[in-house]
């Protein structure tokens, strides 16, 4: 599937798992709210010290995967177990970002996303949390991809990029 699907299941996906390398090599792979501002960037926040800040110093390329409409099934035409699905995956670089505009603002869209009827509270929370909140950037280095898998009405399998 093309990058405005994958995009699409990045920004429904409740929670992106963000895959990171450990200072010592090993991988290190966490699911985070993601917030996308634009075709290549998203933020998540974090405190201000851990282990992501860790891998993110140590090797800033990250991995993003995300899946949504995720249900087992029976084939309808020849009766196989298997798994309907909309997946995507990406690779961005990481930074930690120290603009406090840019910081307001990428909290304002985390914000937006998850708790948009809450916004009224947004000033106040930022007065009294900006200071110990650290906000991460991934500005994505290729475009995303994604895969899926699912069934039209009459039980056929939708494949080769294939809509509703």
């Amino acid at each position: 599937m093309d990058a405005a699907f994958a995009l699409e299941v990045l920004d429904k996906a409740p929670y992106v798992t963000v895959s990171f390398t450990r200072p010592d090599g090993s991988p290190y792979g966490v699911p985070l709210s993601l917030a996308r501002t634009d075709e290549n960037t998203f933020y998540f926040h974090c405190a201000m010290e851990g282990e992501k800040l860790d891998c993110i110093a140590a090797n800033p390329m990250v991995a993003l995967s995300a899946v949504t409409k995720c249900a087992p099934t029976v084939g309808p035409k020849d009766g196989s177990f298997t798994l309907q699905y909309k997946s995507a995956m990406a690779v961005g670089k990481a930074e930690l970002v120290e603009d406090r505009t840019e910081k307001i603002e990428a909290l304002r869209a985390i914000s937006q996303r998850f708790l948009p009827h809450h916004m009224d509270a947004f000033d106040d929370a930022i007065a009294r949390s900006l200071g110990r909140t650290a906000v991460v950037k991934i500005t994505l280095t290729a475009p995303p991809t994604g895969k899926r898998k699912q069934y039209d009405k009459q039980g056929e399998e939708m494949k080769y990029g294939r809509m509703e």
